[in-house]
C-alpha cells in the first residue's frame, strides 16, 4: 500500500479529539515552529521553539518558553539563545540532552548544516558537547533499561536513494555514555529496513523507552505530492512505529496526524501547506496523548490522539 493511500484512509478513519494552535508571548514579529516536546523541570513545564522571521529561512533561534496558560507559552527571560534550527530533548539520567541544527555559511552563503548537543543538569546552563555527522538531521536519543542509550540516525540524499529506493533510512546504535556519541558512531547505525518506500523520506523525532522492553519511536514520513495547480507540495504526516533493538524489528507502522488534524493556518511556502514536522507526545492523565508538531514552518499545534504504542507497553 503506498504512503498516499494510507493516508486516504487515515482521513476516513482518524480520531482527533482535541486540537488547538499554540501561542508564544514575548517574540514578537517571529515564528515559532518546530518545537521539541513540553518537559518538565524544576516543577515548571518548558519547550524549547525554532524562533524566525517569516520572510526568512535558514537564519533562526532556538529559545526556551515557559507554560504560561492552556497552549499558552511566554519566552523565558535573560534564558540562553541557541543557534540552532529544530530543537529536541532528550532525558538521559539526571542531564537533559539538547539538540538541534545548526546551519554554516561561507562567504555570506549557505554551506552545509550539522546537528549540534548541549547537556547538563541545570536548564540555564547547557553546555556544547558533540556534533553529529555532515548534513544528517534527525538524530534522536533515547534511555535503555541498562543505563545504556540508543541512537537513532537519519542518512538521506542520493547516495541513500540509488541504493534503497527511499530518499533516507533510519539507523539505530547503542552506545554506553553520552561521551561516545560522535559522528562516527552516529553515522555507522546499522539501518532498520521496511520503514520507507519508492521515493519517501522521514525520521524519529522522540523516542520513548515502553515497559517491554521495546522503543516506542514518534517521528514524520514524507512523500512530494501535487497542489490543484499542478505545484509541487511536501507531504509531512506524523508517524509512529514499535522497534525491538534485541531484535532490530520495527512493526505497527501508522499514521497519527495530517495536516488537517490541526486548526487552519499559514504556510511560510506554498509547498508547505501540507506540513506537520512531528515533536513527540506527552500523556495525559484520561490515558490518551497530546502530539505536539510544528505546522506549515511557521506554527506549531497540539492533537490528542489515542495511545499510539497500545499492546506493546506503556511509556516508561
Amino acid at each position: 500500500m503506498t504512503l498516499q493511500t494510507q493516508r486516504i484512509e487515515f482521513e476516513a478513519t482518524k480520531k482527533i479529539y482535541e486540537s488547538a494552535t499554540l501561542v508564544f508571548h514575548g517574540v514578537d514579529g517571529f515564528d515559532v515552529y518546530n518545537i521539541s516536546i513540553p518537559f518538565i523541570r524544576d516543577g515548571k513545564r518548558y519547550l524549547f521553539g525554532r524562533v524566525e522571521r517569516r520572510e526568512e529561512w535558514a537564519r533562526s533561534w532556538v529559545r526556551l518558553f515557559g507554560e504560561t496558560g492552556q497552549d499558552a507559552w511566554t519566552v523565558v527571560e535573560d534564558s540562553m539563545i541557541y543557534t540552532l534550527e529544530d530543537p529536541y530533548i532528550s532525558e538521559i539520567g539526571d542531564e537533559l540532552v539538547l539538540g538541534g541544527t545548526h546551519v554554516q555559511y561561507q562567504s555570506g552563503r549557505y554551506s552545509t548544516f550539522f546537528g549540534y548537543f548541549f547537556r547538563g543538569i541545570d536548564l540555564h546552563n547547557l553546555y556544547y558537547f558533540t556534533t553529529g555527522p555532515n548534513k544528517m538531521k534527525d538524530i534522536r536519543l533515547v534511555p535503555l533499561p541498562d543505563g545504556k542509550i540508543g541512537v537513532f540516525s537519519r542518512p538521506r540524499g542520493a547516495k541513500t536513494r540509488s541504493k534503497y529506493g527511499s530518499e533516507s533510512m533510519i539507523g539505530f546504535t547503542i552506545v554506553d555514555r553520552l561521551e561516545e556519541l560522535t559522528a562516527d558512531v552516529i553515522e555507522n547505525a546499522p539501518y532498520i529496513y521496511g520503514i520507507f518506500g519508492e521515493g519517501e523520506w522521514g525520521g524519529v523525532n522522540q523516542a520513548y523507552l515502553l515497559d517491554s522492553g521495546k522503543i516506542g519511536v514518534i517521528g514524520h514520513i514524507c512523500y512530494r505530492g501535487k497542489d490543484e495547480n499542478g505545484g509541487e507540495v511536501k507531504v509531512y504526516l506524523n508517524m509512529a512505529f514499535v522497534f525491538d533493538p534485541a531484535t532490530r524489528e520495527s512493526s505497527d507502522l501508522q499514521l497519527i496526524g495530517s495536516r488537517s488534524c490541526y486548526p487552519p493556518g499559514p504556510a511560510k511556502a506554498p509547498d508547505l501547506v501540507d506540513c506537520v514536522f512531528t515533536s513527540g507526545i506527552v500523556m495525559r492523565p484520561d490515558g490518551k496523548a497530546d502530539l505536539y508538531s510544528g505546522i506549515g514552518d511557521c506554527q506549531a499545534g497540539r492533537i490528542t490522539i489515542d495511545y499510539p504504542f497500545a499492546g506493546h507497553g506503556c511509556l516508561v
